[in-house]
């Protein structure tokens, strides 16, 4: 009986397995999509005073409980609160300032461009919890970016251009400052 030839089994197999690690596509964009700052031999470190009425301050403790400038806030009710915060559409005066100013596409308007939210998370709190957070500031202003689309150019913010979308983030920047919790006595406030 003759046996069957198996030399080029092996170099079959290990062309194969290119070939599949070359072709499929192996996609794994997880975590916060964010532009981090330039290198610290790059920057300048300048210290900015922000006035109490642009800043919005969220904690986040070990204990998973997000409070809004030291009120308890069910992360269900942040997006609304981001949105009004810099919206700011009755210009009250415990609001952040905003600014006219001329926008490329949209002409004379008002900007909120004055306005921060100052996060700060305990090292102790869940990534379940931070990222559930984070998303509700984003859906905040995607919301508010979303409405100035489609009042100014009839469809919505994901659908602009990038000259369009440009132009709606100088109305509504995304100004988040992220700094670790500090602990007191021994646990985190």
């Amino acid at each position: 009986m003759p046996g069957l030839n198996t030399t080029s089994t092996a170099d079959i197999s290990f062309m194969l397995l290119i070939f599949f690690l070359v072709t499929s596509s192996m996609d794994t964009d997880w975590g916060l999509p964010r532009q981090l700052p330039p290198p610290d031999d790059l920057t300048k470190e300048e210290e900015l005073v922000v006035k109490q009425r642009n800043a919005l301050c969220l904690k986040l403790n070990a204990n998973n409980q997000l409070t809004c400038n030291d009120e308890p806030m069910a992360i269900d009710d942040l997006s609304k609160r981001v949105e009004d915060f810099v919206a700011n559409t009755a210009d009250d005066p415990t609001l952040p300032e905003l600014s006219v100013r001329e926008v490329h596409l949209l002409g004379r308007c008002k900007v909120s461009d004055r306005h921060v939210i100052i996060v700060e998370v305990s090292p102790k709190a869940t990534y379940d919890s931070y990222f559930q957070m984070q998303n509700a500031v984003v859906a905040g202003y995607n919301h508010l970016r979303n409405e100035l689309a489609l009042k100014q150019f009839q469809h919505p913010y994901a659908q602009c251009n990038a000259e369009q979308r440009d132009a709606i983030a100088l109305v509504y920047p995304q100004r988040i400052s992220e700094q670790a919790l500090e602990e007191k006595g021994g646990e985190s406030s």
